[in-house]
């Protein structure tokens, strides 16, 4: 995150990642999502960043696993750093999405009524997978992680072309 969080953007789109305490899946998505959005030249359009529903983790990096996983699919998530949902996200992003029902309800829970962009699960954008929740791969083994990404990844590239379609129209 190389931007104050706390401070609106003008004229640029933002997309926000939640998990519960973003360590592994809102970050991996952050990391994968930006790597999408730099291949289509969109990084100085949007704003990327991940957060939890809980104060779990704030200011920790990464899950070693996920930073492991990632890496080994050529995404460096090692400086990112976990935060809490803060209500002022709902005026800084135009796209949040929560990796499973549970933080979805959450968010929806603290949603302003004046918001007016897209909340919903991030797997929803890619009905093809088959699954709508990205499992949480915190207590189980490395094939967790790697399960994480085989959804992450062509969810990310969904919401890319969703994000720059709805861009362009607007």
């Amino acid at each position: 995150m190389n931007f104050d969080w706390k401070t609106p953007v003008k004229d640029k789109v933002g997309v926000l990642f939640v998990c519960m305490g973003n360590i592994c899946r809102s970050p991996t998505a952050e990391g994968v999502f930006r790597a999408v959005a730099s291949r289509g030249g969109w990084t100085k359009k949007l704003i990327i960043d991940s957060a939890g529903t809980h104060d779990y983790h704030v200011g920790e990096p990464p899950d070693a696993r996920a930073i492991a996983s990632a890496q080994r699919r050529g995404y460096d998530i090692r400086k990112l750093r976990a935060r809490q949902v803060d209500s002022k996200d709902f005026a800084r992003f135009q796209w949040i999405l929560a990796m499973d029902h549970n933080n979805l309800h959450r968010l929806i829970e603290v949603r302003p009524k004046e918001f007016d962009g897209h909340l919903g699960l991030l797997l929803d954008l890619a009905p093809q997978l088959g699954v709508r929740e990205v499992p949480d791969p915190y207590y189980g083994g490395p094939d967790g992680f790697e399960r994480m990404l085989d959804l992450i990844e062509p969810a990310s590239e969904a919401l890319f072309a969703r994000v720059a379609e709805t861009a362009a129209s607007a």
